[in-house]
C-alpha cells in the first residue's frame, strides 16, 4: 500500500514539473505564431476588396518607351 502513495506522490511531482515547464514556455513566447502573419500578407488581396485608386488629373503618367 505504501508503494501506491509513493507512486502517487511521484506522479503529482512530475505533473507539476511539466505544468511549470508549460507555463514558463508560454510566458517566454514559445507558442507565439510568427509564421501566419508573414503568409497572411500574401493572401490579403484575395480576402479584402480593393478600393479603386482615385484619379488625379495633375499627376499624369508618361509612358516613354
Amino acid at each position: 500500500m505504501s508503494v501506491i502513495y509513493l507512486l502517487l506522490a511521484i506522479s503529482i511531482l512530475i505533473a507539476l514539473v511539466f505544468f511549470a515547464a508549460f507555463v514558463f514556455s508560454v510566458r517566454k513566447g514559445q507558442y507565439d505564431d510568427s509564421y501566419t502573419p508573414s503568409v497572411r500578407m500574401l493572401f490579403e488581396d484575395e480576402l479584402l476588396p480593393r478600393d479603386p485608386e482615385p484619379e488625379n488629373p495633375d499627376h499624369q503618367q508618361n509612358n516613354t518607351n
